[in-house]
């Protein structure tokens, strides 16, 4: 039997802690989803979404659901990968007596350890919550603390033309987009270009720079130089080197901060708890970027309370997902409250939803009104 609570003590602390989970089915599919067009970084180019969705039924009937992208090598897992894990979980979950939800996320854990299956670990636990956060009848964003249940999205702009970039700008700023994040790294006059041929196109338009790692920490401040003369700086540069150059993340935070007033956010260079911690000792980034799919929801939540009982800034991402995952990263944002920056744009780039209900997107706003859970759900046979 599910534990009862009341509208006093709900709360994420207080499920983990006190809900009992008895899970009566779990299963999981590929989910393959078609994109608008191909969407390339500095150091990759994705031509279609090949993720894999978690379905777990409570013995009560809740249904949660959970999504695990896959994007390699980003995330160190396939999907054939992915698919086995998932089902190792599932069926684990099938045949564990009833336990605390923390108890039950912890044995999760345990059998899908750090970052190598952080996005089926992510997905895994998203669709338990999901599913216990319906069972209590309660929307996910009140769970998580109900501060909102609004987020504002900023929209990628990928590797293009100039002349397509003013385009898409045009378009996006009549949609209500008012910041554009656009991917650099790989020619950076090219990427000077671009920008410019933003601005003109869309001229109230806040910007983020994301490198994907594209950048030594010379050229990256040699783009922040250039930008301040051209009075074109933005509001954030996203991981500008390598992951593993903290020496240059460092540099480039100082000089970002002390010379041209700009902050900057570690992505990649973000794996885990460790990693965090070394960025918060040796002030080597402004904002973390928080995304579910490398570091799961409870490694998440932890890195969110460290972050900014250090004063950093946080900023909520994604890869390329449905509005299972993204809508999930959504509760999350908005029932914290606490997040700077919100990229949650991926459901834009598909060509298709497969989605049902769930919360509303419109344009660069997503509105949560459901009443249990996450709200959305997808017709299992017609998952591919």
């Amino acid at each position: 039997m599910a534990t009862t609570l009341t509208s006093t003590n709900v709360g994420f602390k207080n499920l983990v802690e006190t809900f009992m989970v008895n899970v009566k089915r779990a299963g999981s599919k590929a989910l393959n989803v078609p994109l608008v067009s191909p969407i390339s970084g500095a150091t990759l180019r994705i031509e279609k979404v090949g993720n894999v969705v978690i379905r777990i039924e409570l013995v009560d009937g809740s249904v949660g659901w959970g999504e695990a992208p896959i994007l390699q090598p980003i995330t160190v897992e396939d999907q054939p990968l992915a698919m086995a894990k998932v089902a190792d979980i599932c069926e684990f979950l099938r045949n564990t007596p009833a336990m605390t939800l923390g108890l039950l996320l912890g044995e999760i854990g345990r059998i899908l350890p750090g970052h190598a299956y952080a996005s089926v670990r992510g997905g895994v636990e998203m669709a338990l919550i999901d599913a216990v956060s319906y069972s209590i009848g309660m929307p996910l964003w009140k769970v998580f603390g109900g501060v909102s249940n609004t987020v504002t999205t900023d929209m990628t702009i990928p590797f293009v033309s100039s002349l397509e970039a003013a385009q898409l700008a045009s378009q996006l700023s009549k949609k209500g987009f008012k910041t554009l994040k656009l991917k650099v790294g790989k020619n950076l006059n090219g990427d000077i270009e671009v920008l410019q041929a933003i601005r003109v196109a869309h001229p109230d338009c806040l910007f983020i720079l994301d490198a994907n790692e594209g950048y030594t920490s010379a050229e990256a401040i040699q783009v922040l130089e250039m930008l301040h003369v051209m009075k074109l700086s933005p509001v954030l540069f996203e991981q500008p080197v390598h992951k593993d150059d903290w020496e240059g993340l460092g540099h480039v935070t100082r000089i970002a901060k002390e010379k041209y007033g700009v902050s900057v956010a570690a992505d990649e260079s973000c794996r885990s708890l460790a990693d965090v911690k070394k960025i918060v000792e040796g002030n080597l980034a402004d904002v973390i970027n928080i995304k579910l799919a490398k570091l799961g929801v409870l490694g998440a939540l932890q890195i969110i309370d460290l972050a900014r009982a250090s004063g950093l800034h946080l900023m909520i991402g994604g890869m390329v997902e449905t509005r299972i995952a993204m809508g999930f990263a959504g509760h999350l944002a908005a029932g914290l409250g606490c997040f700077k920056f919100i990229d949650l744009d991926a459901p834009h780039h598909l060509s298709e939803d497969p989605v049902v209900e769930g919360c509303e997107v419109s344009g660069p706003t997503y509105t949560f009104t459901n009443a249990r859970g996450s709200g959305a759900f997808l017709h299992w046979d017609n998952i591919e």
